[in-house]
């Protein structure tokens, strides 16, 4: 159907395509004009601009119902091959069918945009939602941390003497932890901004897959009571992908592993080379995720029901337009001994770096 989509063509091409099918089908019909009878075509040609009128703008469609009437009478009404019509009957027919193939046409016109409305609508009172959900997680967000180091610093300020320098390097500890979560929150932000505004393009170039996961592990929290496995491969190929994208789906889906399983849980990375694409595993022996929630997961300002408090809902979002924008896909699935993975192919060229010395 996407001949005929509105979105997709233009009033020229919407022009053709309707006066091209009315020919198309008066013309097979003129062929079989004595089996069916002239009667039978107006109705067929009458579906015709009934169809046309559920798919096109409302100009090409009038235009559509006049040359419908106008071949009815020249093509099929007797006398044929001419404008004339004997029989008063049939005059009143040809009238009737030229004036139900304009309600026809503007009624059904009137229809899709009444629908049209009622989508955007509806679509508009979703993201608002959405936005109003975003507006409410990220309140409290960014106050927690904020409130954090606000009341660090007055303590700092007000108690430096009476303070111990155990106590005070606590309050420091308390301020950068807090700093890293709010500089998170406005990353995802502003990614996520330029992801829906399409600027984000990637800068390819050779990466080293076991320096660029090493980098993204140093960056996670460092009290995170799991245990990150990532067993570096000395036989990978340098990959031509963005390092800067694919650093960040490392670490958003590292820090997504240690923020929602249980404590002690084992995280692993892998990576791997397969069929020219970049292969980045990251799989965990939590509890999982139902099965309802895996198509979802991915979805922006999406939580799992009754998952601890903190975050926006934007990591893996995030992470899915950034392997987007370089060509992949990536996929969830629950592993069959418990909890899930997530494997990100990525399209990438291929070399070693004795290669590339040598280029």
């Amino acid at each position: 159907m996407k001949v005929f989509d509105t979105k997709q063509r233009t009033t020229a091409k919407q022009y053709t395509i309707g006066v091209s099918t009315v020919a198309v089908v008066a013309s097979v019909c003129f062929l079989l004009r004595d089996w069916l009878g002239y009667r039978t075509v107006a109705l067929i040609l009458l579906m015709v601009v009934s169809v046309i009128a559920m798919l096109f703008d409302i100009v090409p469609v009038i235009v559509t119902a006049l040359l419908s009437a106008v071949i009815w009478n020249f093509f099929f009404i007797p006398p044929l091959l001419n404008f004339h019509i004997d029989n008063a009957q049939d005059l009143l027919m040809f009238f009737l069918y030229f004036f139900i193939a304009l309600v026809n046409a503007v009624l059904t016109f009137k229809i899709r945009e009444a629908e049209k409305k009622a989508r955007d609508k509806e679509e508009k009172e979703k993201t608002i939602t959405l936005y109003n959900t975003l507006l409410n997680s990220l309140s409290h967000e960014l106050r927690t941390p904020i409130s954090t180091i606000l009341g660090a610093v007055d303590t700092l300020n007000e108690n430096r003497e009476k303070l111990s320098v155990v106590n005070q390097n606590v309050l420091l500890t308390e301020i950068s932890k807090a700093g890293f979560r709010l500089d998170r929150q406005v990353e995802n932000l502003l990614n996520i901004s330029r992801l829906e505004s399409g600027t984000l393009q990637p800068r390819l170039d050779w990466c080293d897959m076991n320096d660029l996961v090493n980098s993204a592990m140093q960056k996670l929290p460092t009290r995170n009571n799991h245990k990150i496995i990532f067993q570096p491969d000395g036989n990978l190929p340098l990959f031509r992908i963005d390092t800067a994208f694919t650093e960040q789906i490392v670490y958003n889906l590292l820090h997504n592993a240690i923020q929602y399983t249980p404590k002690n849980t084992v995280v692993g990375v892998n990576v791997e080379h397969q069929s020219g694409n970049c292969v980045i595993v990251v799989a965990d022996n939590g509890q999982g995720f139902p099965e309802d929630a895996i198509t979802l997961v991915f979805d922006k300002f999406y939580r799992l029901p009754n998952t601890k408090t903190g975050g926006s809902g934007l990591g893996l979002s995030i992470v899915k337009g950034f392997v987007e924008t370089q060509g992949g896909t990536i996929k969830l699935n629950n592993n069959a001994t418990g909890g899930a993975s997530f494997t990100v192919e990525i399209p990438a060229q291929t070399s070693y770096l004795n290669n590339l010395k040598n280029e």
